[in-house]
This record gives C-alpha cells, structure tokens and sequence, in this order.
C-alpha cells in the first residue's frame, strides 16, 4: 500500500495535503482498493461549508457505494471536474489525478487531529 509521508490522514481513509489554508483531499490508496473499481464519483458540496466528519460526496465503485468525509471544517472551493469523466483516476493515482476536492479550512488547529502515515498504516 502506497502512503506518502508528506500527507496527513483520516480512520475513514481520506487523505490531506496542506496547502497553507487550503486542503486538498482524496481517499487513500489502501480505501480505493477496497472499494475496487470506481465507476462515479458524485460531489455536490462545491460553494458550500461543512464541518468536519460531515459527507462531501459519494464514491460509487461496480460492487458498493462510498461516502467520503470532511476531514477538517471549511468550505468546498474546488472539485476535481476531471473525475466527472474519468473517475478511474481515482485508482489509477488517488495521491495525484485522483484528488477530490479543496477546502478553504476555517480551522487549522484540526490538522493536529489528523493521523500521520505511520498511525494509518497502523489502522489498516
């Protein structure tokens, strides 16, 4: 399983980049192989601000459908539009292509509640 050290993570298997008061997010290498192929990934949160734990969107892979959680609270500024057409990129580079959404985070101290590589790798 791919888990780049330089990302943060959740139990729910998303990651997060830092970007100074943006977070970039996807789902894990190890959480898009267990979902299998992904067929559509539905986000229709853009605009809005959601705390953290709350739905931003589904991910429906040939043999079960997915939510995908805020990791931190903020706004949902950007999604990945490429995934509209090509969702498989979420398995082919779930770290890169794949990404999901940004979020304008309201609350930097919550990147301290997030897992390091090594305390994901100890969940999954």
């Amino acid at each position: 399983m791919n888990t780049p050290a330089e990302l943060k993570y959740t139990k729910d298997h998303e990651w997060v980049r830092i970007e100074g008061d943006v977070a970039v997010v996807g789902i894990t290498d190890f959480a898009q192989s267990e979902l299998g192929d992904i067929v559509f990934v539905d986000i229709q949160t853009e605009g809005e601000t959601l705390s953290k734990g709350e739905v931003f969107g589904t991910i429906e892979a040939v043999k079960t459908v997915a939510d995908a959680y805020m990791p931190v609270s903020g706004e949902v500024i950007e999604v990945n539009a490429e995934l509209d057409g090509a969702p498989e990129k979420v398995n082919g580079d779930p770290y890169g292509e794949g990404w999901m959404v940004k979020i304008k985070v309201s609350d930097v101290s919550e990147f301290d509640t997030l897992l390091s590589a090594g305390q994901y790798e100890e969940i999954i």
